[in-house]
């Protein structure tokens, strides 16, 4: 069986409405996505299965919807407007074009780019004889910040000044004293956020893997100083249970212990975790341990107490975070590389979605085996009208053959196909066949759902 390549990925996604170019009429946009109906309700699947293990299953955590729009102090408090947050970028000094030094250097056999000082990337570019994509001599590295600018109310000045944020952890530190007036929470507690996040990239690339706007799923975990090490465990372990949630197979997930100089600036420790992609081996997920950086910031800048007060003690101190961090998009790209598998039945090639059942965008299709008798579609419309109620998503085909009908259920990850028949007319029973072994069994009716999910 051949290696999957991020191009069939593509085309699957494009041909069955999972995933669109952004402004595709218009010629598109780079690092832009838009989620079609398919890619949309596996992305919300995903979504609230995440927030069903993380918050509404534990009773330490307090959900936040924060604004994307903050007060451009937030920023400055947190680090990001400074060189912390920025990316090595190199110019075509002839038509303009910008580019990603660490990514140029990737691509031309040097290892470890990112770890590199802009002197050191320099000196590469200048012994390798390194040139643009369209063969042209390259400007010297420097920074670029990779917040969007916008600017707030009638006034475009510097006091008017915000940006889109660039990750959701400002929201919630900036709530810490919020949901600690409203709850009171004992230590140790987390609030969790999922949202849409904005980063200029210089260099989008990969389908949805780098891109301009995406989706992060994180939670801030505020703990004691002195257990930091047990929670880091305590997170590293849920990871990869969240990872078995989506069916992702363990021996193609790797970590990376972040050293020192690749760390963001507020990171003690960071692991990153890595799905290996046909396109590579690439970050899906991490863990920070970010000390107290964050809130004794903002209490500087805000002069607003950050500090928490333990419960029947005078121990006041400002607590420390974990922070994991879930990137949607990227965990999404890897369920679909995951899932998609081109096996033989019957002698014929055929495209599959593997997709675990409770992630399927659709939970089961509904056929008549004749569109053309009445009979069978009025009771087929009755039997789909019950899993609807039962099952939630269910699909309706009757275009083409059965054995057509078959191919698309299974292309988009369909688990169950359901036939309706002469027999069924005759005993209440359907066939349904099974997306991932071809196998058919005839059941009862009433007992389709249970079988299917």
């Amino acid at each position: 069986m051949s290696e999957v390549t991020l191009e069939d990925i593509v085309s699957l996604c494009k041909r069955r409405g999972f995933i669109y170019q952004g402004s595709e009429i218009y010629g598109g946009l780079a690092g832009t996505w838009d989620y079609g109906p398919l890619g949309v309700a596996l992305k919300r699947n995903i979504e609230q299965l995440w927030w069903k293990m993380f918050v509404d299953q534990r009773d330490d955590m307090y959900g936040l919807d924060s604004a994307i729009l903050m007060n451009q102090k937030v920023w400055e408090a947190s680090g990001h407007t400074g060189a912390g947050f920025a990316d090595p970028l190199v110019e075509d000094l002839k038509n303009g074009k910008r580019y990603r030094a660490d990514h140029l250097l990737e691509e031309n056999g040097v290892e470890n780019a990112e770890a590199m000082t802009h002197e050191q990337m320099d000196a590469v570019i200048r012994e390798k004889g390194i040139k643009s994509p369209d063969g042209n001599q390259l400007s010297e590295v420097r920074t670029f910040n990779m917040m969007f600018e916008t600017y707030v109310g009638a006034v475009r000045d510097e006091t008017s000044k915000s940006y889109l944020r660039p990750e959701n952890a400002q929201g919630m530190f900036v709530n810490f004293k919020n949901v600690v007036d409203s709850y009171y929470p004992d230590l140790p507690f987390g609030i969790a956020q999922s949202g849409r996040t904005f980063r200029n990239e210089i260099s989008p690339r990969e389908f949805i893997f780098r891109v301009r706007e995406f989706n992060l799923m994180e939670f801030e975990y505020f703990i004691h100083p002195d257990t930091w090490k047990e929670r880091f465990d305590h997170w590293h372990e849920q990871f990869y249970k969240w990872t078995d949630l989506l069916g992702l197979d363990r021996a193609k997930i790797h970590e990376l212990e972040v050293p020192e100089a690749d760390r963001a600036h507020y990171s003690k420790r960071t692991i990153d975790f890595e799905y290996a992609f046909s396109f590579g081996t690439k970050e899906i997920g991490a863990i920070a341990y970010r000390t107290d950086f964050d809130l004794k910031n903002h209490m500087k800048h805000s002069g607003v107490s950050m500090e928490y007060t333990v419960k029947g003690s005078n121990e006041r101190f400002v607590p420390h975070v974990i922070e994991p961090t879930f990137g949607l998009d990227r965990q999404l790209l890897a369920v679909l590389a995951e899932s998609y598998v081109v096996d033989e039945l019957n002698g014929e090639k055929r495209t599959v979605l593997k997709l675990p059942k409770h992630l399927a965008p659709i939970k089961a299709a509904v056929s008549p085996l004749l569109k053309n008798k009445p009979e069978l579609v009025e009771k087929a419309r009755e039997v789909y009208a019950m899993l609807q109620k039962e099952l939630g998503n269910v699909t309706w085909d009757d275009n083409s053959n059965v054995g057509k009908r078959y191919r698309r259920s299974d292309e988009i990850g369909v688990p169950a196909h359901i036939t309706i028949d002469f027999q069924t007319l005759e005993d209440n029973t359907v066939t349904v066949r099974d997306r991932d072994t071809a196998a058919q069994e005839r059941v009862a009716v009433g007992n389709v759902s249970q079988l299917v999910f």
